[in-house]
């Protein structure tokens, strides 16, 4: 029987399936061998180093995670669906939440650049129209409800044998309310 040829691509998806469905630090060279069926030189051949690959693994679960939200966001209500969205991610896919969460960011010295490396450059004007508020305080309401979710998608990930997605989502939707009602009382208080 010949021999099945190894390329980067599958050593990539071998170690993205390691890292789904056992953390980024189950990405070694043998375990990604041992899915592949074969010996560890095909792996060294493609990753001179870890951290390239890690890299690699890191671009697929970003990618993977933008397909997921995409696929369950609702038009008519973007701005929720998204959180909950990120959330339903937490609970389904913990390994790649984490990931995607504890990536290394370059260059944030600040909350609102976190925002902007985190949030499309039009989002907080949408938020501002759909809610009729000011975009700056939807970029705050963004930057709040980003942090919380942020927060409880990372209590989701790590608690067994879990809390349930029903008192999460009702948490995430007291603290929408909270903070969009904050903003509103501010909005109220300029115009008098």
């Amino acid at each position: 029987m010949p021999k099945q040829r190894i390329t980067k691509e599958m050593v990539v998806d071998a170690a993205f399936a390691i890292a789904r469905s056992s953390g980024m630090e189950q990405v070694l060279v043998k375990n990604i061998a041992d899915r592949l069926g074969c010996s560890v030189q095909p792996i060294y051949s493609y990753c001179k180093n870890m951290e390239g690959l890690r890299q690699d693994v890191t671009e697929q679960v970003s990618r993977f995670i933008q397909e997921y939200i995409a696929a369950r966001i609702d038009q008519k209500d973007l701005f929720r669906s998204t959180g909950n969205a990120y959330l339903q991610l937490a609970k389904e896919e913990p390994n790649l939440f984490k990931i995607f969460i504890l990536r290394q960011r370059s260059g944030i010295s600040a909350l609102r650049d976190l925002y902007r490396s985190e949030a499309g450059a039009d989002v907080a004007d949408f938020i501002a129209e759909q809610l009729h508020i000011q975009v700056s305080q939807a970029r705050q309401l963004h930057l709040h409800m980003l942090i919380y979710t942020i927060g409880l998608g990372t209590i989701f990930s790590v608690t067994t044998p879990g809390i349930s997605a029903d008192e999460i989502l009702e948490q995430q939707e007291n603290a929408y309310k909270a903070f969009l009602g904050q903003m509103l009382e501010e909005k109220d208080c300029e115009a008098e």
